[in-house]
């Protein structure tokens, strides 16, 4: 049965003033959740009401270990709901049920990071340069808006939500349209904490409609975004004409190394680990494996046995490796990816099909896939495919490899398997990514920043100086002369 669901808009539950539309279950292609999209009255009136509220003393006069103490209610309520919460993303984009756990505790651990933050967080007494004293504050930017992914939801949400709500900013989430009920959920969880009524609105809808009138909202004081890279790209245009500050986490294509000396147990997992997880719907994911030649053939036999042992079914099964793909359509899209590789002349080892039968057919699934036999040139290892098909490429010349790698629009993550620590930071260095992974892949940490360098976005999210990107910082000279200034005296 469809549930009727409404949303935080402006202090209110209520249902947006956009269309009804419905989400589905990428498992069968089921209804799910049935809500109204936003249009730009909404948005107008969700970003007046958070600048209201944000002025008002209920917010705008606490002090940061009273914010610090909404955040750990906040996280305390993620960690009471954590199993509900799991299996409604499960339902939004069809994950496997253990990684929806994992994400929901990511949530957890995010608010409950942002607020020991908050709690500690130091300005300077900035060295004295004369007869004056000199400080250094930060103060909220206002009213921010955040843009987030389908494919984490939960985790992608909340670290834009706590940092700004840590740094006493207002916030206004524009979920992916087909993937709203995190969003939703947090802010549930943020008003039942004591986060005042406006400070957090979600405005569930097309990005073409609302997150357009969001990043252009005057009042709208920063951007977070995570998403792909040609509408980072829109929003950095609109953000430049109004000289307001953006994070953007954009896409990627990363290069994973095998070193000859590399534990080859450990790096097939890793690999394995890197592109098959999420069913490879990770703006991180490895998806160019770079294998020494003289270990390649090792490898590779190593990496094909292990792939064929996936367990590609029912999200909601304990033991899933792989679910569906978020939809049909996308999964329509992988499927011309791997088409045109095999036009390049590649060779698929495994994989490259839908499975077949039961609820596979009604759903939008796709097979973990390896491919080999293409130059680092061709297409398909060139531009994002955001699925579960991998790239085999062998490799004997450290410089040529470093090449390779770096030969790409993309530069979010990489990885490196050796056990020579010389040549990992040697190696990692050389890389052009904003992560590099030794010995391990795909492993996070709310406490060390992330981002990417070119066309993988800019700015950092996560870390203790997250946030200061929801802040202004602040200048304060107190003069401490006895004397007058001297400028005008005779």
């Amino acid at each position: 049965m469809t549930e009727k669901i409404q949303t935080l808009l402006a202090g209110r539950w209520r249902d947006a003033s956009g269309p009804a539309y419905i989400t589905h279950y990428p498992h069968d292609g089921s209804e799910v959740a049935e809500l109204h999209a936003a249009n730009a009255a909404d948005v107008d009136e969700a970003v007046q009401a958070a600048h209201q509220a944000w002025q008002q003393p209920a917010w705008a006069r606490l002090l940061p270990h009273e914010r610090a103490g909404i955040l750990h209610r906040i996280a305390q309520g993620i960690r009471g709901r954590s199993e509900e919460l799991a299996q409604l993303q499960r339902l939004d984009n069809g994950k496997p049920i253990k990684e929806c756990r994992a994400l929901v505790a990511s949530a957890a651990g995010t608010f409950q990071f942002f607020a020991a933050a908050a709690e500690t967080w130091e300005d300077a007494v900035t060295p004295a340069r004369g007869d004056f004293l000199t400080l250094s504050v930060h103060q909220p930017l206002g009213v921010v808006g955040a843009i987030t992914p389908w494919n984490s939801p939960i985790a992608s949400e909340a670290q834009k939500m706590a940092p700004a709500l840590a740094a006493g900013c207002a916030i206004v989430i524009k979920p992916a349209e087909i993937t709203p009920r995190m969003a939703i959920e947090l802010a549930r969880i943020a008003e039942q904490a004591g986060v005042p009524a406006g400070i957090v609105s979600v405005l569930p809808g097309k990005g073409s409609v609302v997150g357009e009138a969001l990043v252009r909202h005057p009042l709208i004081k920063r951007i977070a975004f995570t998403g792909g890279t040609s509408v980072g790209m829109g929003i950095q245009r609109i953000a430049a004409e109004k000289l307001m500050p953006t994070s953007l986490e954009l896409g990627g294509k990363s290069p994973t190394i095998v070193c000859a000396d590399a534990d080859l147990d450990h790096a097939v997992a890793g690999v394995l680990f890197g592109i098959f997880s999420s069913s490879g719907e990770s703006c991180i994911a490895g998806s160019r494996a770079f294998v020494h030649q003289s270990v390649y053939a090792s490898f590779k036999e190593k990496l094909l046995a292990a792939v064929r042992g996936l367990r590609v079914a029912d999200p909601a099964l304990e033991s899933t490796h792989m679910g569906p793909l978020v939809s049909r359509s996308h999964r329509d899209g992988v499927e011309r990816y791997v088409q045109m590789g095999r036009d390049e002349g590649g060779q698929v080892l495994c994989g490259g099909s839908r499975p077949q039968g039961g609820y596979f057919d009604q759903g939008s699934y796709y097979l973990p896939t390896v491919i080999e036999g293409l130059p680092n040139t061709a297409q398909m290892c060139r531009e994002e495919i955001f699925g579960p098909v991998l790239a085999l490429l062998p490799w004997s010349d450290e410089a040529d490899l470093i090449a390779q790698c770096n030969d790409n629009d993309y530069g979010l993550a990489s990885g490196i398997w050796t056990r020579d620590y010389k040549s990992a930071w040697r190696i990692g260095r050389a890389l052009h990514t904003g992560t590099v992974w030794v010995n391990t892949y795909k492993l996070f940490s709310i406490s060390t920043p992330f981002g990417g360098v070119k066309l993988s976005g800019t700015g950092r999210e996560k870390g203790r100086q997250g946030i200061l990107e929801y802040t202004s910082q602040k200048s304060f000279y107190w003069g401490m002369n006895e004397s007058p200034l001297p400028w005008a005296q005779p």
